[in-house]
């Protein structure tokens, strides 16, 4: 987690993460500000810091050493907890997809500063927060979920402010559990595939050997989702490759994220998609790969039409 003052949220997510059935624990809390009340408690609590302040840096390089510090921590998400510094996109984008923030407005209302006046003055009836995925562009990812808060007579932007943190404290851990388990659940890691799959010309899916699998219509197939097949306690994306050299390389390369599947030789290569990293574009990637290698030339020749476009 990144944090600026006094770690209000930061507190929150930390002891919902203590909950026995909890699917994130904090392993950093991280600060541009050495003296941040949220750094305090976070070592008052036994979770690791670092604090780098910002002052004299260019922007690019203090973000990169944040980035350092967290990837050293072994942290797979990173959570904003009012950091007030805007990322560079260099920094956003090595986390794309695993790094949320809470905002205290009905987002796309409101972006930025001065939330709980701005929803006054317009004569709202609802202020409340909302927890997103961060983009380059400041408060505006796809939105994980969000709390309405009721704007009563009398209201000042304090008073609604105090409530909305009430809010935020029972949103943010919730939202980033569900985050975090998403990126294990073989329902929705097979969904993302499925997605992917079935928008290649002609693809089509069916069950084979109790997997989801894709194929050309009528033809070959070229992926398979497996899902703890055999007892193996992995979920992976199977795919064609070039042959047994290929297979090696990649395994070679990163064991963790491949490895040969049981019974289908040196032309498929499993790829791990229960890491927390996985890389979407990637993986579709693959997916067309594997679909030109089994597709017939005539739908080959309509997606190299399509591409030129």
């Amino acid at each position: 987690m990144l944090v600026s003052g006094s770690g209000t949220n930061m507190a929150a997510l930390l002891y919902a993460s203590r909950a026995a059935d909890c699917p994130y624990e904090i392993v950093l809390v991280g600060s541009n500000n050495a003296d941040a009340g949220g750094l305090k408690l976070a070592a008052a609590e036994g979770v690791p810091t670092f604090a780098l302040p910002h002052k004299g840096m260019a922007r690019l390089d203090h973000d990169l050493a944040m980035d350092a510090a967290i990837r050293a921590s072994g942290a797979q998400y990173v959570a904003l907890a009012g950091y007030m510094r805007i990322l560079t996109p260099e920094f956003v984008g090595r986390w794309e997809g695993r790094m949320l923030n809470i905002h205290p407005s009905l987002l796309p209302k409101y972006k930025g500063l001065h939330t709980h006046e701005r929803a006054l003055e317009a004569g709202d009836s609802h202020g409340g927060c909302t927890v997103h995925l961060v983009t380059a562009e400041l408060d505006d990812g796809p939105v994980l979920g969000q709390t309405p808060v009721a704007i009563v007579p009398g209201d000042t932007a304090d008073s609604l402010a105090a409530r909305v943190l009430i809010a935020e404290h029972q949103l943010y851990s919730r939202c980033l559990a569900a985050l975090v388990s998403r990126a294990t659940s073989p329902e929705w890691l097979t969904a993302q595939v499925r997605s992917r799959a079935l928008a290649l010309p002609e693809a089509d899916e069916v069950v084979s050997h109790g997997m989801a699998c894709f194929g050309i219509v009528k033809g070959k197939k070229f992926a398979y989702v497996s899902s703890d097949h055999h007892g193996d306690g992995r979920h992976a994306l199977l795919v064609k490759i070039s042959g047994a050299d290929e297979q090696a390389h990649l395994i070679e390369q990163d064991p963790e994220r491949y490895y040969r599947p049981a019974y289908f030789g040196d032309e498929w290569i499993a790829i791990r998609l229960d890491l927390g990293d996985t890389d979407w574009d990637a993986i579709a990637d693959w997916l067309q790969r594997s679909w030109r290698a089994v597709a017939p030339k005539k739908l080959t020749a309509l997606l190299d039409a399509a591409d030129a476009f």
